[in-house]
């Protein structure tokens, strides 16, 4: 075996086991098995079906699939099939109990750490153009897997901020970073074109392949996500009141909902408190302000006398080094995430103020496009050109042309594993218990 491929084992080691303390960290050590068990909102799982369902996807992929190994529970697999049964009809099936979902998850951990000493990463991740890629080249389905639990990790915390009850998430202190905030509220992105997507990322998805090119023209972005403060304003301006900052599916949602801020935000006297985890407090104004739809934002940069980025003006200010004509892996470079680029992996149970983490501005001075808060944007989720299902259709293509909306970015309950400048998340544009926000984009005036 050689070195790369130790170092690469071991790095996958360390972030499965990352993954798992992170995942019974907000189910089995903070809750007991009746929380556990409960449905605390129809638009989410049982925590106890997001616990075992992580195992039976690890079970699928890492022991059946990469290993070759007999299937250890498959009559539970249908139990655990996200498609096959909706997350409100999840609370009727016969789930296992948390002590049960905690030893089948043990010990499908301890033998994909047993498989993983024999398996080979270095094998061609293509052997032919008709062939299919190979799920162990550079360790992707093993990416794949770890991605998949912390993803799962941040479905769980926004369960528990749908919780009803005492506070049982700790925050962590915040890493010291510098705060400076953009000296203008946009910036030029130059018409052109860049490279949009990946290719040779093995921890990249099916839906960010293959790398292609977009020639945009020229646009202004907003330099910081939108902020309380600022959104606010469109609220005391009667933004919820007045009709023709919405389009028409957004006042029909906000008409049915009755909608008339954020979620989770009511109102105190003359200002605004939000609840956060169990906790009431002042809404803070310097934050990027977080769980709006689609519809929200939409309506907000309308009244601002902007627009929603488009998902290629998202990466293009995120990624593109007009100095170098390169696009990079991230904003700064192609360096992975540290606590002085980004908040991100739950450090803080919510986003940092505007301005913070200069470190991981783009080569534009676009800041905070990695982590605090998922960003809308314009485009309908479908595929790139040259897309292929890979390892799975109901992954990426099934939500192809279905009304989903992309969101860039990351939030700061992302693990840094699961993001970069080409990721690509998608949801309906009226959810609203995702940690997601926006920042806007506009044409520049003529000359």
């Amino acid at each position: 075996m050689n070195h790369e491929q130790d170092v690469s084992k071991e790095r996958i080691a360390a972030e499965l086991d990352h993954g798992r303390r992170r995942s019974n960290g907000l189910t089995l050590d903070v809750l007991d098995e009746e929380e556990l068990l409960a449905q605390h909102s129809p638009l989410m799982s049982p925590l106890v079906w997001d616990l075992a369902h992580i195992g039976n996807y690890e079970e699928q992929w890492l022991l059946r699939a990469a290993a070759g190994r007999e299937a250890l529970r498959p009559d539970i697999d249908h139990l655990y099939d996200a498609f096959e049964n909706p997350r409100a009809e999840r609370i009727g099936l016969p789930l296992m109990r948390p002590r049960e979902a905690r030893d089948y998850n043990d010990r499908v951990r301890r033998e994909v750490l047993d498989a993983l000493d024999t398996v080979d990463l270095t094998v061609p991740a293509q052997r032919g153009p008709d062939e299919p890629p190979s799920l162990l080249a550079a360790g992707r389905v093993y990416h794949l897997v770890i991605q998949h639990e912390h993803q799962h990790d941040e479905t769980m915390l926004a369960t528990h901020q749908l919780r009803r009850g005492a506070p049982v998430l700790l925050e962590e202190l915040a890493d010291v970073t510098a705060l400076r905030p953009p000296a203008d509220p946009e910036v030029l992105v130059p018409a052109g074109p860049f490279t949009m997507g990946a290719d040779d990322d093995p921890w990249a998805y099916d839906n960010e392949r293959s790398a292609h090119t977009v020639d945009l023209p020229a646009y202004l972005i907003d330099t910081a996500p939108v902020t309380n403060a600022a959104y606010r304003a469109f609220m005391d301006d009667g933004g919820y009141r007045t009709r023709r900052w919405w389009s028409r599916e957004g006042w029909e949602w906000k008409e049915g909902r009755g909608a008339f801020a954020p979620a989770f935000w009511e109102r105190e006297g003359q200002g605004w408190s939000r609840r956060r985890f169990g906790r009431r407090e002042v809404v803070p104004p310097d934050e990027p302000v977080q769980h709006v739809n689609f519809h929200e934002a939409q309506a907000y940069a309308k009244w601002a006398g902007k627009r929603l980025p488009t998902e290629a003006e998202w990466e293009k200010a995120a990624r593109f080094d007009p100095a170098t004509g390169r696009s990079r892996r991230y904003p700064w470079g192609d360096d992975e995430p540290t606590a002085r680029h980004a908040n991100l992996g739950q450090h803080r149970l919510g986003p940092s103020p505007a301005g913070h983490h200069p470190d991981g501005a783009s080569p534009l001075g676009v800041q905070q496009l990695i982590g605090d808060v998922w960003e809308w944007t314009s485009t309908t989720f479908d595929g790139y050109p040259g897309f292929r299902a890979f390892p799975y259709r109901d992954y990426s293509e099934v939500f192809f042309g279905s009304g989903y909306k992309v969101l860039r970015g990351g939030s700061w309950a992302t693990h840094p594993t699961a993001v970069r400048s080409t990721f690509r998340n998608w949801d309906l544009p009226i959810r609203r218990q995702i940690f997601s926000g926006f920042r806007c984009a506009r044409h520049p005036e003529p000359a």
